[in-house]
Protein backbone atom coordinates (compact mmCIF):
# COMPACT_ATOMS: atom_id res chain seq x y z
CA UNK A 1 0.00 0.00 0.00
CA UNK A 2 1.14 3.33 -1.00
CA UNK A 3 2.06 6.26 1.76
CA UNK A 4 0.41 9.22 1.84
CA UNK A 5 3.75 11.12 -0.42
CA UNK A 6 3.71 8.49 -2.39
CA UNK A 7 0.00 8.60 -3.47
CA UNK A 8 0.58 12.43 -4.01
CA UNK A 9 3.99 11.76 -6.42
CA UNK A 10 2.27 9.54 -8.12
CA UNK A 11 -0.65 12.12 -9.04
CA UNK A 12 2.20 14.28 -10.49
CA UNK A 13 2.99 14.85 -13.86
CA UNK A 14 6.23 12.96 -14.91
CA UNK A 15 8.12 15.96 -15.26
CA UNK A 16 7.24 17.43 -11.99
CA UNK A 17 7.99 14.18 -10.11
CA UNK A 18 11.93 14.63 -11.23
CA UNK A 19 12.25 17.41 -8.82
CA UNK A 20 10.82 15.15 -5.71
CA UNK A 21 12.85 13.34 -3.26
CA UNK A 22 11.97 11.05 -0.54
CA UNK A 23 12.45 12.60 3.20
CA UNK A 24 14.41 10.32 4.23
CA UNK A 25 13.16 10.65 7.57
CA UNK A 26 15.70 8.42 9.58
CA UNK A 27 18.61 10.37 8.13
CA UNK A 28 17.97 13.62 10.23
CA UNK A 29 20.51 13.85 13.03
CA UNK A 30 19.51 14.28 16.78
CA UNK A 31 21.10 17.59 16.06
CA UNK A 32 18.85 18.19 13.26
CA UNK A 33 15.66 17.38 15.79
CA UNK A 34 17.37 20.14 18.40
CA UNK A 35 17.32 22.55 15.60
CA UNK A 36 13.73 22.23 14.69
CA UNK A 37 12.94 22.18 18.57
CA UNK A 38 15.01 25.47 19.20
CA UNK A 39 13.39 26.99 16.17
CA UNK A 40 9.89 26.05 16.84
CA UNK A 41 9.67 26.75 20.62
CA UNK A 42 11.16 30.37 20.12
CA UNK A 43 8.78 30.88 16.94
CA UNK A 44 5.82 29.63 19.03
CA UNK A 45 6.52 31.76 21.70
CA UNK A 46 7.38 34.92 19.64
CA UNK A 47 4.36 35.02 17.11
CA UNK A 48 1.62 33.66 19.38
CA UNK A 49 0.31 37.36 19.43
CA UNK A 50 2.36 38.63 16.27
CA UNK A 51 1.37 36.36 13.72
CA UNK A 52 -2.12 35.97 11.88
CA UNK A 53 -4.59 34.00 14.29
CA UNK A 54 -4.72 31.19 12.23
CA UNK A 55 -1.14 30.29 12.49
CA UNK A 56 -0.88 28.27 15.86
CA UNK A 57 -4.25 26.47 15.50
CA UNK A 58 -2.66 26.23 11.77
CA UNK A 59 0.58 24.33 12.82
CA UNK A 60 -1.53 21.30 14.48
CA UNK A 61 -4.27 21.50 11.62
CA UNK A 62 -1.05 20.68 8.92
CA UNK A 63 0.94 18.15 11.31
CA UNK A 64 3.47 19.73 12.51
CA UNK A 65 4.74 20.18 15.97
CA UNK A 66 7.18 21.50 18.03
CA UNK A 67 9.14 18.52 19.24
CA UNK A 68 10.65 16.75 15.94
CA UNK A 69 11.06 17.59 12.58
CA UNK A 70 7.59 16.66 10.73
CA UNK A 71 6.93 13.78 8.63
CA UNK A 72 5.88 14.83 5.03
CA UNK A 73 3.50 11.04 5.49
CA UNK A 74 1.67 12.71 8.37
CA UNK A 75 1.15 16.73 7.04
CA UNK A 76 -0.22 14.69 3.36
CA UNK A 77 -3.05 13.49 6.02
CA UNK A 78 -3.65 16.76 7.19
CA UNK A 79 -3.41 19.00 4.28
CA UNK A 80 -5.46 16.27 2.27
CA UNK A 81 -8.86 17.49 4.25
CA UNK A 82 -7.75 20.72 2.74
CA UNK A 83 -7.44 20.06 -0.93
CA UNK A 84 -3.19 20.06 -0.68
CA UNK A 85 -0.70 18.38 -0.64
CA UNK A 86 3.16 18.72 0.03
CA UNK A 87 6.32 16.91 -1.69
CA UNK A 88 9.82 16.76 -0.70
CA UNK A 89 12.59 18.61 -2.92
CA UNK A 90 16.46 19.48 -2.12
CA UNK A 91 16.84 23.31 -2.25
CA UNK A 92 15.91 25.94 -4.51
CA UNK A 93 14.14 24.14 -7.63
CA UNK A 94 12.83 25.88 -11.16
CA UNK A 95 10.69 28.78 -10.65
CA UNK A 96 8.53 27.12 -13.08
CA UNK A 97 8.46 24.01 -11.02
CA UNK A 98 7.53 26.14 -8.04
CA UNK A 99 4.66 27.89 -9.26
CA UNK A 100 3.24 25.16 -11.09
CA UNK A 101 3.36 22.50 -8.35
CA UNK A 102 1.74 25.29 -6.06
CA UNK A 103 -1.20 26.08 -8.89
CA UNK A 104 -1.42 22.21 -8.20
CA UNK A 105 -2.11 22.87 -4.63
CA UNK A 106 0.96 20.82 -4.14
CA UNK A 107 3.64 22.37 -1.35
CA UNK A 108 7.06 21.89 -1.76
CA UNK A 109 9.13 21.44 0.70
CA UNK A 110 12.62 21.47 0.53
CA UNK A 111 13.99 17.79 2.77
CA UNK A 112 16.96 19.46 4.54
CA UNK A 113 17.23 21.84 7.41
CA UNK A 114 19.58 24.14 8.26
CA UNK A 115 22.65 24.11 10.33
CA UNK A 116 22.89 25.18 14.06
CA UNK A 117 24.99 28.07 12.54
CA UNK A 118 22.31 29.27 10.47
CA UNK A 119 19.61 29.02 13.05
CA UNK A 120 18.25 32.30 12.99
CA UNK A 121 18.38 32.64 9.30
CA UNK A 122 19.27 30.10 6.19
CA UNK A 123 20.06 31.52 2.52
CA UNK A 124 18.65 28.26 1.54
CA UNK A 125 15.15 26.73 1.20
CA UNK A 126 14.93 24.61 3.99
CA UNK A 127 12.17 22.50 5.83
CA UNK A 128 11.34 24.81 8.85
CA UNK A 129 10.90 27.69 6.02
CA UNK A 130 8.65 25.06 3.57
CA UNK A 131 7.01 23.85 6.65
CA UNK A 132 6.24 25.91 9.62
CA UNK A 133 6.45 28.94 7.18
CA UNK A 134 4.09 27.59 4.49
CA UNK A 135 1.82 25.46 5.99
CA UNK A 136 -0.26 26.71 8.52
CA UNK A 137 -1.85 29.86 7.36
CA UNK A 138 -2.94 27.64 4.17
CA UNK A 139 -5.27 26.33 7.21
CA UNK A 140 -6.90 29.69 6.35
CA UNK A 141 -9.25 29.00 2.95
CA UNK A 142 -9.08 32.13 1.53
CA UNK A 143 -5.07 32.16 1.79
CA UNK A 144 -5.04 29.05 0.31
CA UNK A 145 -6.90 30.08 -2.55
CA UNK A 146 -4.82 32.90 -2.81
CA UNK A 147 -1.54 30.63 -3.21
CA UNK A 148 -2.87 28.73 -6.19
CA UNK A 149 -3.91 31.66 -7.56
CA UNK A 150 -0.63 33.34 -7.09
CA UNK A 151 1.04 30.26 -8.15
CA UNK A 152 -0.69 30.34 -11.71
CA UNK A 153 0.30 33.67 -12.12
CA UNK A 154 3.78 32.78 -11.64
CA UNK A 155 3.30 29.65 -13.93
CA UNK A 156 1.91 32.09 -16.75
CA UNK A 157 4.99 34.59 -16.24
CA UNK A 158 7.02 35.34 -19.46
CA UNK A 159 10.78 34.28 -18.50
CA UNK A 160 13.70 35.86 -19.71
CA UNK A 161 16.96 34.46 -20.39
CA UNK A 162 18.96 36.44 -17.52
CA UNK A 163 16.17 34.82 -15.47
CA UNK A 164 17.67 31.26 -15.49
CA UNK A 165 21.12 32.81 -14.91
CA UNK A 166 20.06 34.21 -11.91
CA UNK A 167 18.36 31.79 -10.57
CA UNK A 168 20.91 28.95 -11.21
CA UNK A 169 23.74 31.72 -9.33
CA UNK A 170 21.30 32.26 -6.31
CA UNK A 171 21.01 28.41 -5.58
CA UNK A 172 24.31 28.16 -6.14
CA UNK A 173 24.98 30.86 -3.65
CA UNK A 174 22.60 29.09 -1.14
CA UNK A 175 24.58 25.77 -1.58
CA UNK A 176 27.89 27.26 -0.86
CA UNK A 177 26.62 29.37 2.55
CA UNK A 178 25.19 25.96 3.37
CA UNK A 179 28.42 24.17 3.29
CA UNK A 180 30.49 23.80 5.95
CA UNK A 181 33.68 23.31 3.95
CA UNK A 182 33.10 25.92 1.66
CA UNK A 183 35.90 28.67 1.87
CA UNK A 184 35.93 32.50 2.17
CA UNK A 185 37.02 32.93 -1.50
CA UNK A 186 34.13 30.41 -2.59
CA UNK A 187 31.21 32.37 -1.16
CA UNK A 188 32.69 35.83 -2.21
CA UNK A 189 33.28 34.08 -5.86
CA UNK A 190 29.10 32.63 -5.53
CA UNK A 191 28.69 36.29 -4.59
CA UNK A 192 30.13 38.14 -7.19
CA UNK A 193 28.30 35.16 -9.92
CA UNK A 194 24.82 36.32 -8.29
CA UNK A 195 25.67 39.94 -8.53
CA UNK A 196 26.94 39.40 -12.39
CA UNK A 197 24.01 37.77 -13.09
CA UNK A 198 21.74 40.10 -11.61
CA UNK A 199 23.48 43.12 -13.72
CA UNK A 200 23.22 41.01 -16.54
CA UNK A 201 19.45 41.61 -16.80
CA UNK A 202 18.14 44.05 -19.57
CA UNK A 203 15.20 44.76 -18.29
CA UNK A 204 12.49 43.51 -15.32
CA UNK A 205 10.63 40.41 -16.82
CA UNK A 206 7.05 39.76 -16.00
CA UNK A 207 8.47 36.66 -14.23
CA UNK A 208 10.75 38.96 -11.80
CA UNK A 209 7.62 40.52 -10.95
CA UNK A 210 5.73 37.85 -10.38
CA UNK A 211 8.56 36.74 -8.19
CA UNK A 212 8.25 39.84 -6.20
CA UNK A 213 4.87 40.11 -5.59
CA UNK A 214 5.01 36.33 -4.36
CA UNK A 215 7.93 37.68 -1.83
CA UNK A 216 5.84 41.01 -0.70
CA UNK A 217 2.95 38.72 0.26
CA UNK A 218 3.26 35.12 0.24
CA UNK A 219 6.89 35.39 1.53
CA UNK A 220 7.49 38.71 3.84
CA UNK A 221 3.48 39.66 4.02
CA UNK A 222 1.98 41.08 6.95
CA UNK A 223 -1.85 41.45 7.36
CA UNK A 224 -4.37 44.02 9.34
CA UNK A 225 -4.10 47.74 10.27
CA UNK A 226 -0.46 49.19 8.91
CA UNK A 227 0.16 50.47 12.51
CA UNK A 228 -0.28 46.98 13.96
CA UNK A 229 -0.22 44.18 11.56
CA UNK A 230 0.13 40.79 11.91
CA UNK A 231 3.04 38.28 10.27
CA UNK A 232 1.58 35.43 7.72
CA UNK A 233 4.34 35.61 5.35
CA UNK A 234 6.49 32.04 5.54
CA UNK A 235 9.84 34.06 5.26
CA UNK A 236 8.92 36.10 8.75
CA UNK A 237 7.25 33.01 10.00
CA UNK A 238 10.10 30.43 9.60
CA UNK A 239 12.55 33.02 10.88
CA UNK A 240 13.44 33.88 14.57
CA UNK A 241 15.16 37.25 13.58
CA UNK A 242 12.72 38.47 10.81
CA UNK A 243 10.17 37.87 12.91
CA UNK A 244 11.85 39.59 15.78
CA UNK A 245 12.82 42.56 13.49
CA UNK A 246 10.15 43.03 11.15
CA UNK A 247 7.58 44.38 13.55
CA UNK A 248 9.63 46.98 15.19
CA UNK A 249 9.80 50.76 13.63
CA UNK A 250 12.86 49.80 12.01
CA UNK A 251 10.94 48.63 9.12
CA UNK A 252 8.71 50.80 7.26
CA UNK A 253 5.07 49.60 6.62
CA UNK A 254 3.59 50.48 3.17
CA UNK A 255 0.10 49.48 2.54
CA UNK A 256 -0.23 46.90 -0.28
CA UNK A 257 -0.43 47.85 -3.54
CA UNK A 258 0.72 46.63 -7.17
CA UNK A 259 3.13 48.54 -6.72
CA UNK A 260 5.16 45.91 -4.38
CA UNK A 261 5.72 43.93 -7.87
CA UNK A 262 8.31 46.39 -8.50
CA UNK A 263 10.03 46.49 -5.76
CA UNK A 264 13.13 44.33 -5.85
CA UNK A 265 14.47 42.89 -2.80
CA UNK A 266 18.02 41.47 -1.12
CA UNK A 267 17.47 37.92 0.11
CA UNK A 268 20.97 38.11 2.28
CA UNK A 269 19.27 40.89 4.39
CA UNK A 270 16.47 41.61 6.41
CA UNK A 271 13.88 43.87 4.57
CA UNK A 272 14.20 47.16 5.34
CA UNK A 273 9.98 47.58 4.05
CA UNK A 274 7.35 45.11 4.02
CA UNK A 275 3.84 45.38 3.16
CA UNK A 276 0.85 45.36 4.88
CA UNK A 277 -2.76 43.76 3.40
CA UNK A 278 -5.67 44.90 4.72
CA UNK A 279 -6.82 41.47 5.15
CA UNK A 280 -6.85 38.49 2.89
CA UNK A 281 -9.37 39.47 0.26
CA UNK A 282 -7.01 42.27 -0.24
CA UNK A 283 -4.10 40.11 -1.54
CA UNK A 284 -7.04 39.17 -4.47
CA UNK A 285 -7.17 42.21 -5.69
CA UNK A 286 -3.57 43.38 -5.80
CA UNK A 287 -3.35 39.59 -7.88
CA UNK A 288 -6.32 40.64 -10.30
CA UNK A 289 -4.47 44.33 -11.27
CA UNK A 290 -1.32 42.55 -11.54
CA UNK A 291 -2.60 39.97 -13.72
CA UNK A 292 -4.31 42.15 -16.03
CA UNK A 293 -0.50 43.78 -16.86
CA UNK A 294 0.94 40.56 -18.44
CA UNK A 295 1.00 39.18 -21.23
CA UNK A 296 -1.01 36.02 -21.19
CA UNK A 297 -4.23 38.38 -20.37
CA UNK A 298 -3.58 41.00 -22.87
CA UNK A 299 -1.98 38.73 -25.95
CA UNK A 300 -1.74 41.44 -28.83
CA UNK A 301 1.59 43.13 -29.64
CA UNK A 302 2.08 43.39 -26.00
CA UNK A 303 2.44 39.92 -25.63
CA UNK A 304 4.51 39.46 -28.94
CA UNK A 305 6.80 42.03 -27.60
CA UNK A 306 7.28 40.60 -24.33
CA UNK A 307 8.36 37.23 -25.76
CA UNK A 308 10.32 38.42 -28.85
CA UNK A 309 12.63 40.39 -25.98
CA UNK A 310 12.73 37.50 -23.44
CA UNK A 311 15.14 35.09 -25.65
CA UNK A 312 13.16 31.84 -24.16
CA UNK A 313 10.32 29.46 -25.10
CA UNK A 314 6.64 30.54 -24.70
CA UNK A 315 3.27 30.11 -26.32
CA UNK A 316 0.57 31.85 -28.16
CA UNK A 317 -3.02 31.74 -27.74
CA UNK A 318 -4.50 31.80 -31.24
CA UNK A 319 -8.21 33.14 -31.46
CA UNK A 320 -9.39 29.29 -31.95
CA UNK A 321 -8.01 28.18 -28.75
CA UNK A 322 -5.00 26.67 -30.40
CA UNK A 323 -1.77 27.19 -28.77
CA UNK A 324 1.37 27.33 -30.74
CA UNK A 325 4.67 27.05 -28.63
CA UNK A 326 8.11 28.45 -29.81
CA UNK A 327 10.31 30.90 -29.64
CA UNK A 328 9.23 34.37 -31.02
CA UNK A 329 11.91 35.67 -33.18
CA UNK A 330 10.75 38.46 -35.40
CA UNK A 331 7.49 40.62 -35.67
CA UNK A 332 6.72 42.20 -39.48
CA UNK A 333 4.71 45.11 -38.48
CA UNK A 334 1.51 45.73 -40.46
CA UNK A 335 0.48 49.31 -42.36
CA UNK A 336 -1.94 49.48 -39.99
CA UNK A 337 -3.89 48.21 -37.13
CA UNK A 338 -4.91 44.17 -37.97
CA UNK A 339 -7.13 43.87 -34.60
CA UNK A 340 -7.79 45.44 -31.22
CA UNK A 341 -4.01 45.91 -29.64
CA UNK A 342 -2.76 44.11 -32.46
CA UNK A 343 -0.51 45.91 -35.13
CA UNK A 344 1.70 42.91 -36.68
CA UNK A 345 1.16 41.30 -39.63
CA UNK A 346 3.49 38.08 -39.29
CA UNK A 347 5.28 36.65 -36.22
CA UNK A 348 8.09 33.93 -36.68
CA UNK A 349 8.80 31.36 -34.47
CA UNK A 350 12.13 29.31 -33.98
CA UNK A 351 11.26 25.38 -33.99
CA UNK A 352 11.01 23.59 -31.69
CA UNK A 353 7.24 24.19 -32.42
CA UNK A 354 4.24 22.10 -30.19
CA UNK A 355 0.57 22.71 -31.15
CA UNK A 356 -1.72 21.93 -28.54
CA UNK A 357 -5.27 22.62 -26.82
CA UNK A 358 -5.78 23.40 -23.75
CA UNK A 359 -2.04 21.89 -22.59
CA UNK A 360 -2.62 18.47 -24.46
CA UNK A 361 0.40 18.19 -27.32
CA UNK A 362 -2.04 17.50 -30.74
CA UNK A 363 1.23 16.30 -32.40
CA UNK A 364 2.49 12.85 -32.55
CA UNK A 365 6.45 14.60 -32.30
CA UNK A 366 7.24 18.25 -32.32
CA UNK A 367 8.36 20.02 -35.38
CA UNK A 368 12.26 20.63 -35.58
CA UNK A 369 11.33 23.68 -38.16
CA UNK A 370 10.39 27.28 -38.22
CA UNK A 371 6.96 28.31 -37.66
CA UNK A 372 4.89 31.58 -38.93
CA UNK A 373 1.82 32.88 -37.55
CA UNK A 374 -0.29 35.10 -39.98
CA UNK A 375 -2.79 37.58 -38.46
CA UNK A 376 -6.22 38.10 -40.66
CA UNK A 377 -9.09 36.67 -41.79
CA UNK A 378 -8.43 33.77 -43.88
CA UNK A 379 -8.16 29.75 -43.80
CA UNK A 380 -5.83 27.37 -44.97
CA UNK A 381 -6.83 24.25 -47.26
CA UNK A 382 -5.55 20.84 -45.51
CA UNK A 383 -4.26 20.11 -48.57
CA UNK A 384 -2.67 21.67 -51.79
CA UNK A 385 -2.06 25.24 -53.50
CA UNK A 386 -3.22 28.42 -51.48
CA UNK A 387 -3.18 32.27 -51.94
CA UNK A 388 -4.07 34.53 -48.65
CA UNK A 389 -4.94 38.34 -48.89
CA UNK A 390 -5.23 39.40 -45.46
CA UNK A 391 -6.64 42.72 -44.93
CA UNK A 392 -3.32 43.70 -43.06
CA UNK A 393 -1.56 43.75 -46.55
CA UNK A 394 0.29 40.01 -46.22
CA UNK A 395 -0.02 38.14 -48.99
CA UNK A 396 1.04 34.22 -48.77
CA UNK A 397 1.39 31.42 -51.34
CA UNK A 398 2.58 27.75 -51.06
CA UNK A 399 1.49 24.63 -51.09
CA UNK A 400 -0.36 22.88 -47.45
CA UNK A 401 0.62 19.21 -46.89
CA UNK A 402 -0.69 16.79 -44.67
CA UNK A 403 1.37 16.99 -41.96
CA UNK A 404 0.66 20.61 -41.63
CA UNK A 405 3.34 22.11 -43.00
CA UNK A 406 4.00 24.34 -45.84
CA UNK A 407 6.38 24.29 -48.94
CA UNK A 408 7.56 26.84 -51.51
CA UNK A 409 6.22 29.59 -49.08
CA UNK A 410 6.25 33.08 -50.72
CA UNK A 411 4.82 36.28 -49.34
CA UNK A 412 4.50 39.88 -49.58
CA UNK A 413 3.55 42.60 -47.22
CA UNK A 414 2.02 46.30 -48.56
CA UNK A 415 4.12 45.20 -51.76
CA UNK A 416 7.31 44.06 -50.71
CA UNK A 417 9.01 40.50 -51.29
CA UNK A 418 9.52 38.86 -47.74
CA UNK A 419 12.52 36.79 -47.24
CA UNK A 420 10.50 33.79 -45.95
CA UNK A 421 11.03 30.10 -45.02
CA UNK A 422 10.67 27.71 -47.49
CA UNK A 423 9.06 24.91 -45.41
CA UNK A 424 7.28 26.17 -42.64
CA UNK A 425 4.49 25.76 -40.14
CA UNK A 426 1.67 27.87 -40.84
CA UNK A 427 -1.25 29.58 -39.03
CA UNK A 428 -3.93 31.87 -39.54
CA UNK A 429 -5.51 33.66 -36.45
CA UNK A 430 -7.54 37.04 -36.93
CA UNK A 431 -6.44 38.06 -33.34
CA UNK A 432 -3.97 36.60 -30.43
CA UNK A 433 -5.20 36.60 -27.19
CA UNK A 434 -2.44 35.57 -24.90
CA UNK A 435 0.90 35.06 -24.83
CA UNK A 436 2.02 33.07 -21.85
CA UNK A 437 5.72 31.63 -20.49
CA UNK A 438 7.21 28.51 -20.99
CA UNK A 439 5.77 25.86 -23.22
CA UNK A 440 1.85 24.74 -23.56
CA UNK A 441 2.43 21.58 -22.67
CA UNK A 442 4.97 20.93 -20.52
CA UNK A 443 4.80 17.02 -19.96
CA UNK A 444 5.03 16.41 -23.88
CA UNK A 445 8.16 19.35 -23.99
CA UNK A 446 10.04 17.66 -21.73
CA UNK A 447 9.80 14.37 -22.64
CA UNK A 448 11.10 15.22 -25.74
CA UNK A 449 13.45 17.88 -25.18
CA UNK A 450 14.00 17.38 -21.65
CA UNK A 451 14.42 20.87 -20.81
CA UNK A 452 13.35 21.32 -17.74
CA UNK A 453 15.42 18.16 -16.59
CA UNK A 454 18.63 20.22 -16.86
CA UNK A 455 18.38 21.29 -13.45
CA UNK A 456 19.96 17.57 -12.67
CA UNK A 457 21.00 18.26 -9.21
CA UNK A 458 24.96 19.11 -9.37
CA UNK A 459 28.16 17.39 -7.63
CA UNK A 460 28.58 20.77 -5.69
CA UNK A 461 25.44 20.57 -4.10
CA UNK A 462 25.50 16.40 -3.30
CA UNK A 463 28.81 17.34 -1.67
CA UNK A 464 27.82 20.10 0.41
CA UNK A 465 25.34 17.90 1.89
CA UNK A 466 27.76 15.33 2.65
CA UNK A 467 29.66 18.01 3.98
CA UNK A 468 27.16 18.93 6.28
CA UNK A 469 26.89 15.89 7.60
CA UNK A 470 30.26 14.68 7.97
CA UNK A 471 30.83 17.95 9.87
CA UNK A 472 29.01 16.85 13.27
CA UNK A 473 31.52 15.47 15.31
CA UNK A 474 31.06 11.87 16.33
CA UNK A 475 31.39 12.49 20.00
CA UNK A 476 29.40 15.68 19.54
CA UNK A 477 26.80 13.57 17.60
CA UNK A 478 26.93 10.97 20.72
CA UNK A 479 26.49 13.19 23.27
CA UNK A 480 23.15 14.89 21.00
CA UNK A 481 21.68 11.23 20.60
CA UNK A 482 21.76 10.51 24.29
CA UNK A 483 20.05 13.48 25.00
CA UNK A 484 17.47 12.91 22.67
CA UNK A 485 16.99 9.56 23.74
CA UNK A 486 16.49 11.30 27.05
CA UNK A 487 13.49 13.59 26.28
CA UNK A 488 12.01 10.97 23.71
CA UNK A 489 11.64 8.27 26.91
CA UNK A 490 10.78 11.29 29.43
CA UNK A 491 13.95 9.86 31.65
CA UNK A 492 15.72 12.52 32.42
CA UNK A 493 18.92 11.68 34.71
CA UNK A 494 20.09 14.93 36.21
CA UNK A 495 23.74 13.75 37.09
CA UNK A 496 24.28 12.35 33.49
CA UNK A 497 23.15 15.76 32.17
CA UNK A 498 26.03 17.46 34.24
CA UNK A 499 27.90 15.30 32.54
CA UNK A 500 27.28 15.71 29.04
CA UNK A 501 27.07 19.57 30.13
CA UNK A 502 30.87 19.36 31.40
CA UNK A 503 31.45 17.23 28.03
CA UNK A 504 29.62 20.04 25.70
CA UNK A 505 32.81 22.36 26.44
CA UNK A 506 35.06 20.78 24.45
CA UNK A 507 32.86 22.07 21.62
CA UNK A 508 32.86 25.50 22.53
CA UNK A 509 31.06 26.54 19.69
CA UNK A 510 27.79 24.20 19.74
CA UNK A 511 25.60 26.15 21.96
CA UNK A 512 22.62 24.18 21.09
CA UNK A 513 23.58 21.16 22.71
CA UNK A 514 24.21 23.24 26.27
CA UNK A 515 20.94 24.83 25.33
CA UNK A 516 19.00 21.43 25.34
CA UNK A 517 20.56 20.18 28.32
CA UNK A 518 19.75 23.13 30.22
CA UNK A 519 15.98 23.24 29.00
CA UNK A 520 15.71 19.39 30.40
CA UNK A 521 17.36 20.19 33.78
CA UNK A 522 14.37 23.03 33.98
CA UNK A 523 11.76 19.71 33.32
CA UNK A 524 13.49 18.11 36.44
Amino acid sequence: MMTPTERTIARLPAHLRRYVVGQEYAAYTSRDQAVWRNILGSLRGHLADKAHPDYLAGLEATGIGSECIPSLDEMNEKLARMGWACVGVRGFIPPAVFTELQALGVLAIAADIRTHEHIEYTPAPDIVHESAGHAPIIANRRYAEYLKACGLVGFKAIASVEDQAVFEAIRNLSVVKEDPDASEEEVAHAQARLEAASASRRYVSESTRASRLYWWTAEYGLVGAVDAPRIYGAGLLSSIAEAQHCLTPAVKKLPLSVACADMDYDITRMQPQLFVARDFEHLFEVLEAFESTLSWKRGGDFGLTEALRARTVNHLVLADGLEVTGQVLEMLAAPGPVAPGLDTALVRLEGPILTSREGKSLDARPWNGPALVAFGAGTLPERGAFKLSLESGLELEGFATDGGQVLALRGRLAGRELELPAVAKLFVTPSLPSVAGGPSDPETWDRWYGELSAFAEGDGEEKARSRKALALHPSLAALYREVRKMRETHTVKPERLSQIAAAASDFPDDWLLRAEVEELRRRV
